[in-house]
């Protein structure tokens, strides 16, 4: 089992990627759309691993949505880091992760990749199959904690 640990510039969102891929395997992906080109995102995914997402202060995060709103986009509000994508599907999350957070970067290329032919029904089921099972820890202030499946 590896685990890749990530954050937001200024560490507001941690991340924690475990997966049986070794690092340097996983499949990057380029999404086209033109959130993901501004951010300059290259994003992974292992629908067989598990991610752990700890927001440190909640009211430093933004959930950002488009288009189809299929997707929660993760966004520090203060250092402006574009961190996760989120599926919230009933009481699981998927999520994949942008690997430019990384500790350690990865050296493959990003796979260019394009879904706007898509319906949101069949983004959905893409995300489901292909996401990561997230767990989210959401901190909101020195003694709150709540944990979101």
């Amino acid at each position: 089992m590896y685990t890749l640990h990530g954050h937001c510039h200024c560490n507001q969102i941690r991340l924690e990627l475990r997966t049986e891929q070794r690092p340097e395997e996983l499949r990057l992906r380029a999404c086209q759309c033109s959130f993901c080109r501004r951010h300059g995102a290259r994003t992974t995914s292992d629908p067989k691993g598990t991610l752990r997402i700890v927001l440190s202060n909640c009211e430093a995060v933004s959930y950002y949505q488009f288009e189809s709103r299929t997707a929660e986009f993760l966004v520090c509000s203060r250092c402006g880091t574009f961190s996760t994508a989120l599926l919230r599907d009933g009481d699981r999350h998927y999520a994949t992760v942008n690997a430019n957070t990384f500790d350690v970067p990865l050296p493959q290329e990003a796979e260019p990749v394009d879904y706007a032919t898509e319906s949101p029904e069949q983004r959905i089921a893409r995300r489901r199959s292909i996401w990561t099972p997230a767990e989210i820890i959401e901190n909101w202030g020195t003694y709150s904690e709540r944990r979101i499946r």
